[in-house]
């Protein structure tokens, strides 16, 4: 399971991205826990100066931008099985 983590104040692409992280997520059985940050301490604690900004397992994953679903997808990918594209 990965522990997602939005950084952002609530602003309309934070919601987007949120949303396609859970539409992604969803659609491939990707198992994930998923926790909205909206303390600019904690999300500057991060190194994130613009948002939305995107946690995976600790370690900073975008920022500053809503993502597509298919770079979402290759952030999962890449983490659960790097020589295998079919095992998400």
């Amino acid at each position: 399971m990965f522990d997602v983590k939005i950084l952002g104040s609530g602003c309309a692409n934070c919601k987007t991205t949120q949303k396609l992280i859970e539409d992604v997520t969803e659609e491939n059985g990707i198992p994930i826990t998923l926790e909205k940050v909206e303390d600019m301490a904690q999300i500057m604690s991060y190194g994130v100066m613009s948002t939305p900004g995107v946690v995976i397992d600790g370690k900073i994953a975008h920022a500053g931008s809503v993502p597509d679903k298919q770079t979402i997808l290759s952030w999962f990918k890449s983490s659960c099985c790097p020589t295998d594209d079919n095992c998400c």
